[in-house]
Order: structure tokens, then C-alpha cells, then sequence
């Protein structure tokens, strides 16, 4: 269960790290470091990862069997698919000024999402080495 715990921790850490990548470059884009095109090629070169590591992070919640963590990942598992289906996954270049804000705020909730999901996979990881101990 070890094992598990820590996979799912360093699936969260890389998620966290690709969603504070993308704020980043909204930031740089906000205060005139970065050109939108070359802002839309870095976010939506993550994309596509970000949204199979959160599959994959929640496959593996549901096959352990472990609702509480995976009812974390619902809400993000449900808006990338939405965001897919629609067709409003990628960052478009001649309109990212105007969905500025918008893109910034998804991400935000994603990041606090995951943040949360950080700290529920340490303290279980930890209550799992803990219990393998006695």
C-alpha cells in the first residue's frame, strides 16, 4: 500500500508543477514577458499530459478503492472531459487576452484541487508506513 501512496504522491507533484507552469506563463503573458503564441504552444504542449496524469491518478484511486481521494479527482476528471468534449482544451491565440482571467481562475482551482489531494495522499501515505510498521 506503500507503494501505492507514493505513486500517487509523485503523480500529484508533477500535476501541481504542471499546473504552476501554466500559471506562470499566464503571468509572463499578463505582465508582457511572453508573445500569446509562444504562450500557447508552451500551455497546450502540457495539455494533453495534464489531463492523461489525472486520468491515470484517478484510475488508480478507483481500482484501490479509495472513494474519499477519488471523489477529489471528480471534479477536475469531469471539467477536463467537459473542457475536451467541448472543444475548449487548448489555448487559443487570437483570443487569449480576452479569456485571461478565465484561464488563470481554471487553473487556480485545479492547482487548490490538487493541493488538497497532496495533503490526503501524504497523510495516508504516512498512516500506510505507520500501520506496515506494526
Amino acid at each position: 500500500m506503500v507503494f501505492f501512496w507514493l505513486t500517487a504522491f509523485f503523480l500529484v507533484v508533477i500535476l501541481i508543477a504542471l499546473i504552476i507552469h501554466q500559471l506562470m506563463c499566464l503571468a509572463d503573458l499578463e505582465f508582457d514577458y511572453i508573445n500569446p503564441y509562444d504562450l500557447a504552444s508552451r500551455i497546450n504542449k502540457v495539455i494533453y499530459p495534464e489531463f492523461a496524469l489525472q486520468g491515470v491518478l484517478g484510475l488508480l484511486f478507483l481500482l484501490t478503492g479509495n472513494w474519499l481521494t477519488f471523489m477529489f479527482c471528480v471534479p477536475i476528471l469531469y471539467y477536463n472531459v467537459r473542457l475536451y468534449q467541448r472543444q475548449q482544451h487548448l489555448v487559443d491565440v487570437t483570443e487569449i487576452f480576452n479569456h485571461l482571467n478565465r484561464e488563470k481562475k481554471r487553473r487556480l482551482f485545479k492547482l487548490i484541487n490538487l493541493v488538497i489531494l497532496l495533503f490526503l495522499c501524504l497523510i495516508w501515505m504516512i498512516y500506510s508506513v505507520l500501520e506496515d510498521d506494526e
